[in-house]
């Protein structure tokens, strides 16, 4: 027994109870949405009741917000990793993309806000908890990679990583919204822009 199973056997009660409610509210919305679901379909998922939920989530706006920035950080981790794999300059960046466009299909409520279905909080995505992770990951090693030579030593490291997690997120959105066929292609064409931006000009001899 490892992974998840584990943390939920160090976690109290409570805490597991709490998560049975996220876990359940997470695939209901994801499914359903925010307007076709009630607090009381949720519990009732969850095997608790209504009152129970309301005691960890004020209401529905409450949940559903934990619940989109919890399936989305879950999303967000898997790219975290792909971030910090030691390979070469622009691999990681091609790695970080695909890898977030495989785990958005395995996170139904991730992919439903980047699809556009929830209008009310499209907006907050980008203020999502663990973007600013993604984020400070990648600033980190674009400096890093700055200071063995890798990345130009002129570009501001900061601005870069802001903007590589605010086109791979416009860029999942429209993989998600007008498909994979249509859209990813131009995913080697971002690559390639931040490949010219970045990368020192090569010398020869």
């Amino acid at each position: 027994m490892g992974g998840v199973e584990e943390q939920v056997e160090t976690m109290t009660k409570g805490a597991q109870t709490r998560l049975a409610i996220l876990e359940a509210a997470i695939a209901r919305f994801g499914r359903e949405g925010f307007r076709a679901t009630s607090v009381a379909d949720i519990a009732r998922d969850a095997g608790v009741g209504a009152t129970t939920a309301y005691a960890y989530f004020p209401n529905k706006e409450a949940l559903f917000l934990a619940a989109m920035d919890e399936d989305a950080a879950a999303v967000i981790e898997e790219g975290l990793s792909s971030v910090w794999r030691d390979m070469p300059l622009p691999d990681w960046r091609q790695i970080l993309l695909v890898t977030l466009i495989e785990a958005v299909d395995r996170h139904p409520l991730a992919r439903r806000l980047l699809a556009g279905l929830e209008p009310d909080v499209t907006d907050r995505v980008l203020e999502i908890p663990a973007l600013a992770e993604l984020r400070k990951a990648c600033i980190e090693r674009l400096r890093g990679e700055q200071m063995v030579g890798k990345v130009r030593a002129d570009v501001d490291a900061e601005a870069v990583g802001n903007g590589l997690v605010a086109i791979t997120l416009s860029l999942l959105m429209s993989i998600v919204q007008i498909g994979t066929h249509t859209a990813a292609p131009y995913g080697n064409d971002v690559l390639a822009v931040f490949a010219a931006a970045l990368e020192p000009p090569k010398t020869s001899g």
